[in-house]
């Protein structure tokens, strides 16, 4: 944290320095709390009767003006201009914001001597008649005030009556761990965050449009399954038992489709016990579907269809900015086999393939590898590398060995292969899906297959779930099944390179107070 001050030497950029001045500040602040308690005023109300919203007031601008309609309305103080008996100030309401006008001989003395204890950052009421002022500024000249919340703490980036600005808010951390504040000052967080929320009502509406339905699996479970990750572990004492955070909603989901609802989706918190980067995040927001008689071709040609519409609808256009590419929604996603991809990037064969052979060839190509990865993490871990980050344009890639993928129905055509395809945009996977295994037969020998590489250490295979199969062995009619991270669309859509930016509160490290 640093603050600017040339004229004064006492302002230097020791931060000791800025918390004294800081402190001063808030002093000041709540001297004024006094002040307004000594003039009978409550500095936080119980509530403020609006007639508008400021969106609302500059869309209906022309017809306020000229009905000369009294309006209420309330906001956040951004700014103060005092020009000796009247200032110019400016409110922000959520993503809008418009100017004020107060005139001393309009809303009297009492009034006056209230405007004159409100510092940037209050909430305040204003009611009055709209106009434009002689630079052409859209403008309230305000009638009476009202104090909402009084701002004890000021605002980082923000000039105080001093001359004093915090330059800290350029400091990511700081946005991560002061989202309030953030959502206060930045257009462009808040409209990241408005798109989050339509982005989520387009999926469900189109969703519920063709026919599916939506529920509401377990967060705890007690065992974890439908995905390769590491879960988080709680105690639950009234059962004396472990249970785990949900990684995935995909075991549940199928008990759905075996009980005869056909189509299902959830739109739910997953947690997965792992590293933090660019893409990940310990908690994140998935959304799965499941629909019965159905395989992956139909989630390739559903879930297409959905982003496109998303593209059109909530963006606006085809074409959309990613960093310095250009991504463009318009043509048919192309379609492309994993062991294609991989042999035409590395020259490498991973279909059938010896598990200590393979793992020489990916060593070869400069790739630090674990003894304990099975040869599914393998390619996993060569197709991450050589392939993904040129994956640029919507890309489905289809057709994975079958020890990456324990849920998948095995290829109807090639041996060795499942029914799989993930959808990779902007060197990002967006998406999963598979002809989902109905199999209880070959399903409990995956599964065995993956507690063995449990045994061994790696600690992302799942783990055998009897209740799971004991549902398949009821039968499950065939079934589509795909998964897609909200978030990563949400970063997609918004032009955001760190998953962080578009969630609101993110996982952070603890910050040390001392």
């Amino acid at each position: 944290m640093q603050k600017q001050n040339k004229d004064n030497p006492k302002h230097s950029s020791d931060s000791d320095s800025v918390d004294i001045d800081l402190n001063h500040v808030m002093a000041a602040r709540r001297d004024k709390l006094s002040k307004l308690n000594e003039l009978g005023i409550n500095p936080f109300p119980y509530r403020f009767d609006r007639s508008h919203n400021v969106q609302k007031i500059l869309a209906q601008f022309d017809s306020l003006k000229d009905a000369e309609q009294v309006i209420s309305v309330s906001g956040r103080l951004t700014s103060i201009r005092l020009m000796g008996k009247a200032a110019f100030a400016h409110i922000i309401d959520w993503n809008e914001t418009i100017q004020v006008y107060f005139k001393k001989n309009v809303i009297g003395d009492d009034a006056w001597t209230l405007f004159k204890l409100f510092d940037i950052g209050d909430i305040i009421g204003v009611e009055g008649k709209v106009f434009i002022t002689r630079t052409g500024e859209k403008t309230i000249e305000v009638h009476n005030l009202v104090l909402l919340a009084k701002n004890i703490r000021p605002l980082p980036s923000m000039k105080e009556s001093e001359g004093q600005v915090w330059n800290r808010w350029a400091d990511k951390e700081e946005i991560y761990r002061n989202r309030a504040v953030d959502l206060i000052l930045n257009d462009e967080s808040r409209d990241v965050f408005i798109k989050r929320s339509q982005i989520i009502a387009e999926i469900r509406s189109f969703l519920h449009e063709n026919d599916f339905i939506e529920v509401e699996t377990p967060v705890l479970q007690p065992i974890y399954g439908g995905a390769a990750a590491k879960p988080f572990t709680t105690f639950y004492n009234a059962l004396n038992s472990n249970l785990y955070l949900r990684i995935a909603d995909e075991l549940y989901l199928k008990r759905c489709i075996t009980g005869g609802i056909p189509r299902v989706f959830e739109i739910a918190k997953d947690f997965r016990n792992e590293g933090i980067d660019r893409a990940h995040s310990p908690e994140f927001t998935m959304l799965e579907w499941y629909a019965a008689y159905e395989d992956y071709f139909f989630c390739m040609d559903l879930f297409e269809e959905m982003l496109k519409r998303i593209v059109e609808r909530i963006l606006g256009a085809q074409t959309i900015n990613w960093g310095e590419d250009k991504i463009d929604f318009e043509p048919k996603f192309e379609r492309k086999r994993m062991s294609d991809l991989v042999k035409d990037a590395c020259g490498i064969d991973i279909i059938g393939r010896e598990r200590d052979e393979l793992a020489e060839e990916v060593e070869s190509e400069g790739i630090e590898i674990d003894h304990k990865w099975g040869t599914g993490k393998l390619i996993d871990e060569l197709f991450s590398v050589k392939v993904e980050p040129n994956l640029v344009q919507p890309t489905f890639v289809l057709d994975y060995p079958v020890e990456l993928s324990p849920l998948a129905k095995r290829h109807r055509d090639i041996p060795g292969l499942v029914e799989r395809f993930e959808l990779f945009i902007g060197g990002m996977e967006v998406a999963n899906a598979f002809s989902e295994l109905n199999d209880p037969i070959d399903q409990r020998q995956r599964f065995m297959d993956q507690s063995s590489l449990l045994e061994k250490g790696d600690d992302e295979a799942a783990p055998l779930d009897e209740d799971f199969l004991e549902t398949l062995e009821l039968g499950m009619p065939p079934t589509a099944g795909l998964g897609t991270g909200i978030d990563r669309l949400v970063m997609l859509f918004t032009n955001s390179r760190a998953i962080r930016d578009v969630i609101l509160f993110p996982t952070l490290r603890p910050k040390n107070r001392t």
